[in-house]
């Protein structure tokens, strides 16, 4: 397992939420991911007039990690201005590429540098993973 100062992913989450387009909310995230070979993937939310068409921080990262052939992290970093946690849909996407989200730290951070650590597990205690499909 790959190891790296967790003030590395802070801060590559700090400084790409400055690149978050959020028009409409307003609130600007800024992700950053630790993959199982100590590669840093950053991303950004990115609104839309179309609602449901905005994409969280959390998965831009996940989605430019997966493309570039891996498929585990470590760690995630979030970076926002009240040290939100990241939301269901990303929590669920997270755990897709974890082996034991028990070891999986995330951590979140707020403008004032307020930190808060976790356990993926502890945010998604009951995520429907791989095991859960009943396969006929």
């Amino acid at each position: 397992m790959a190891t790296l100062p967790m003030s590395d992913l802070i801060e590559t989450a700090k400084r790409v939420r400055e690149n978050a387009y959020a028009p409409y909310s307003g609130y600007r995230v800024g992700a950053a991911i630790l993959d199982s070979s100590g590669q840093i993937w950053s991303g950004c939310n990115v609104e839309n007039v179309s609602y449901g068409l905005c994409v969280c921080a959390e998965r831009t990262a996940l989605c430019k990690m997966v493309s570039e052939g891996q498929q585990e992290l470590i760690a995630v970093a979030v970076v926002t201005k009240d040290g939100g946690t990241p939301c269901g849909m990303c929590l669920q996407s997270l755990l897709e590429f974890t082996k034991d989200p028990t070891r999986v730290d995330v951590i979140t951070v707020s403008e004032q540098s307020n930190q808060v650590h976790y356990k993926l597990s502890d945010l998604i205690p009951h995520g429907f993973q791989t095991g859960d499909l009943k396969r006929t």
